[in-house]
């Protein structure tokens, strides 16, 4: 007889499996095994007829949650029963949170044992810990499955009853979230922030100086600033109020405009510059905690440019692998055993002197810190260096930041100086800032990613010459510059995990699956690293604020998460408070119930922005300017690219126009006259050949390049655009025809060769419209880099084979929402608690039927929705009621 041990994934029991004695059985139970029912399909037909099965919840029974055996993980429930058969002992040793906890008490009430079963818990996956952990098991923690399973309920109570709502009322398929719906409103109330958003001008000075007899001009020379005219302190940015492009009242300062500020440049030329102060003031910097799960998905977000959701899908692989401790942890707690190995690394890579006099030791500061007892770091007592892990791509760049970051935390201030001179010329003062680096300490293993650019300049060292009080340095340029005030700047992933935080609302643990959720619905769309809100979210925003004001306050949202943390410690009772929330006069049922017949549909479906007097609704195809012109309503698409905050009035005449007037024609096409139209689609703006007609009903059309503006078009341009794929010549070698074209993801020119398409995307100064052969031959010949190293639609992650069935091949590709399987036009997702290296083909194959047999349901329940109105809304609540409950699902 063995002893079974049950963890997640096929990784962790691969890796554990080398820390435990022979005569112990290691299977994976592939995530979660049972759940609240994601379809109408899974509802159990006893059940069917409740009016509350298809929330999964029965509210008049105490919220008894119905739990069911997902159809993908039947075969794994069987599978471990067969395991438990021969097994003298059950050890549940599923991650130490509370998702971990739940887990292994749905494991303990689905397989029934009847041997003995114990809970085994550790932070991370060595030798040493396994051991400790098997000496030191423990029974489930049933006041943490409780907690969990509160948190799910209520999270299944606020996605099932207002998602329907939001179906109803403005458009299919959209979700709300407890925390969810409060991230939306944030990315929103930005995005209105940068509307009411006025700009100003302010114009200065800045000059480039050299000291007195200075040997070299070019290495000597600094920069100053002015700050002060007649002893009046000189405007800058933050003296001006956002919403009038004024200076706000009260700011006593000198606005310079910029016939001003070229008058003062000329009349201080050739005037005589005096040091009047210098000031040094000694700083010292100290390391940053190490990291938490909050903080790793912020800074790899800043420094890898990586998604909350691609850090922790590695990061599970780098813990599951044994490399770091558990990845979802609020505390920044280091361990001594961590502290010594961190210390150790400094000692041996940078010397003594790099080390703190004594260790580190950080406190968390969240009351909320519970999902595990240390921070994030390297595995072990003796700390892997990145080249010595065999790592490579993200998973070393994960693992070298953490492994920095972790060093850093135990290594000594870094010690500095800031100097500070003041200078005079007539009545303009100007400052020069400089600062010298005494000791590095800490900044030589890591500095840590910041939000705002200018900040980076702080870990620069910017060395002033040596000057006194009553110097007078040369002035060798002196220019006026002129500055725009900014607005607001959207969030990142990185600043509004960091916001989300700061105010309580979610745990970090959930931040990946709701940021996720966010872009999958169409509430954002992520450009240049940068979160913009949809005009769908700012719907959505604008009817749950009205109607249902506490599921997006932010500081309601985060009283609810205290609770749910009061129950994980005992400090609050579940039932009543469920009771309170969904029941209670004020409850989200009695609101939802009272409210929706008072919820205007066309209204919900409208967006009103500030300043503009066009209606602007949610449309079945998207978003969409509705005006009245006369007795007639003219509709015309919103842009893909064009954000709430940059629709003027302006650019509503330019879309409107070409509805009611016609489009703008560029000229007619010198060889078959036709007019050349410049028109704005729902994907930008691009030109067409000719009219659309019953005879022409498609005519040629070509997308502007990026940067193009449709007041720039010529009609040569236009000509050559629509000319496009342009054929320049054949390769020398193959024989095979090379064109240039432009595409999605911009210009490029490829080698139609017979083994396949060659591409190469073209350089700032090349153009498509008049590259040459010979240029495209240079680009073809270079090797691909960028994007090719992560292909998401060429290389495939894994080839798993041939399908059983036709003998197509099953492959893994990466694609925008992480790793997923394919076989020719059908795509699924990888089973939770499986990762791309654990996927077999018989994993694979089950994958892609479910998906197939889910596909086909869906496609039945539409058919049958047109028959009347009532079979309408109950097969579509049905039939969608998977995505309510995966956007809930992702809010746990």
């Amino acid at each position: 007889m063995s002893t079974l041990v049950i963890v997640e994934s096929p990784t962790k029991a691969r890796t554990i499996r080398n820390y435990l004695p022979k005569d112990y059985q290691v299977e994976a139970s592939m995530g979660h095994v049972r759940d609240l029912p994601q379809s109408a399909s899974e509802i159990p037909t006893t059940v069917k007829g409740e009016k509350w099965a298809q929330l999964g919840v029965n509210v008049d029974a105490d919220f008894e949650p119905l739990y069911v055996v997902p159809k993908d993980k039947k075969k794994v429930v069987t599978q471990l029963k067969e395991a438990l058969k021969d097994a003298s002992e059950l050890i549940l040793a599923t991650d130490e949170d509370r998702e971990g906890e739940s887990i292994s008490w749905h494991l303990y009430q689905l397989l029934k044992p009847k041997v003995p079963t114990k809970r085994m818990v550790f932070h991370e996956i060595t030798q040493d810990a396994i051991k400790k952990a098997l000496h030191n098991c423990r029974n489930i923690d049933e006041q943490l499955v409780r907690a969990q399973e509160t948190r799910r309920i209520l999270d299944r109570l606020v996605g099932y009853t207002l998602s329907p709502l939001l179906w109803k009322k403005i458009a299919w398929g959209l979700s709300a979230g407890r925390v969810q719906s409060v991230a939306v409103r944030l990315l929103v109330n930005r995005e209105q922030e940068r509307r009411a958003f006025k700009q100003a001008t302010y114009w200065d000075l800045k000059a480039t100086l050299t000291p007195p007899q200075a040997e070299s001009k070019k290495d000597q020379a600094f920069a100053a600033q002015l700050v002060t005219l007649a002893g009046t302190r000189l405007a800058t940015g933050s003296d001006f109020d956002p919403k009038t492009g004024k200076i706000t009242t009260g700011r006593n300062v000198v606005l310079l405009n910029q016939e001003q500020a070229q008058a003062l440049k000329e009349r201080l030329s050739g005037k005589s510059w005096t040091v009047t102060d210098i000031e040094e003031r000694p700083i010292t910097r100290k390391p940053s905690a190490p990291f938490t799960t909050s903080t790793l998905q912020q800074e790899a977000n800043r420094k890898l440019r990586l998604s909350a959701r691609d850090t922790m899908r590695i990061a599970q692989s780098l813990y599951e692998q044994g490399y770091i401790t558990y990845m979802r942890t609020d505390s920044v707690h280091l361990s001594e055993q961590a502290i010594a190995a961190a210390r150790s690394c400094v000692e041996q890579l940078y010397g003594k002197q790099y080390l703190s006099p004594k260790p580190r030791q950080y406190t968390t500061k969240s009351k909320g810190a519970q999902e595990a007892h240390e921070a994030i770091r390297p595995a072990g007592s003796t700390f892997r260096t990145p080249q010595e892990t065999g790592l490579s791509g993200r998973e070393l760049q994960l693992y070298d930041l953490i492994w920095k970051r972790t060093v850093a935390c135990q290594m000594a201030d870094s010690r500095q100086t800031q100097i500070t001179v003041q200078l005079q010329v007539e009545d303009a003062g100007f400052r020069s800032s400089g600062k010298r680096i005494d000791f590095p300490g800490y900044l030589r293993a890591y500095v840590e990613g910041t939000d705002d650019p200018e900040a980076a300049l702080e870990d620069q060292e910017i060395i002033l010459p040596n000057l006194k009080v009553g110097d007078h340095p040369n002035c060798v340029d002196l220019e006026a510059l002129g500055h725009e005030t900014q607005p607001p700047a959207r969030y990142t992933e990185a600043t509004l995990v960091k916001t989300l935080e700061s105010e309580g609302i979610g745990r970090p643990s959930t931040y990946a699956s709701i940021i996720g959720t966010i872009l999958d619905k169409g509430y954002a769309q992520l450009v240049n690293n940068a979160l913009i809100p949809t005009f769908t979210a700012f719907a959505v925003t604008d009817l749950l604020e009205k109607y249902f004001p506490d599921v997006v306050d932010p500081s309601f949202t985060s009283k609810m998460e205290q609770t749910l943390d009061d129950i994980a410690t005992g400090e609050a009772k579940w039932l009543p408070y469920l009771r309170e929330f969904y029941l209670g006069d004020q409850g989200l049922e009695t609101l939802v119930k009272q409210k929706q017949d008072q919820i205007d549909a066309n209204k919900a479906r409208t967006v009103e922005l500030e300043n503009l007097d066009a209606k602007i609704r949610i449309g079945k195809f998207g978003p969409y300017i509705e005006v009245e012109n006369g007795n007639d309503i003219v509709t015309a698409s919103i842009p893909k690219d064009l954000t709430p905050a940059d629709l003027d009035p302006q650019k509503v005449e330019t879309l409107l126009r070409q509805k009611t007037s016609g489009p703008d024609e560029v000229g007619r096409h010198p060889e078959t006259g036709e007019s050349i139209y410049i028109l704005i689609g729902p994907y930008g703006p691009y030109v067409q050949l000719g009219d659309k007609s019953d005879e022409n009903p498609k005519p040629k059309q070509a997308s502007l390049p990026k940067g193009v503006k449709p007041e720039d078009v010529t009609l040569e341009m236009a000509v050559g655009l629509l000319s496009l794929p342009r054929t320049l010549g054949k390769h020398p070698e193959t024989g095979a025809t090379i064109q240039a074209n432009l595409g999605r993801f911009g210009p490029y020119v490829v080698h139609n060769a017979k083994e396949g398409k060659d591409y190469r995307s073209l350089k700032a100064g090349d153009d498509v419209l008049s590259i040459s052969l010979e240029r495209a031959l240079e680009l073809l010949s270079e090797p691909k880099k960028g994007r090719s190293t992560t292909s998401k639609s060429k290389a495939a992650l894994r080839e798993l084979g041939a399908h059983p069935e036709d003998g197509e091949p099953v492959n893994i590709y990466d694609g925008p929402y992480g790793p997923y399987i394919k076989h020719g036009k059908t795509n699924a997702k990888i089973p939770e608690g499986v990762s791309v290296e654990d996927v077999t083909l018989d994993i694979a194959v089950e994958s892609l039927a479910n998906k197939a047999s889910s596909g086909k349901s869906t496609r039945k329940t539409s058919k049958s929705t047109t028959k009347s109105t009532k079979s309408t809304t109950r097969s579509n609540t049905k039939s969608k009621a998977k995505s309510s409950a995966t956007a809930a699902k992702k809010d746990s």
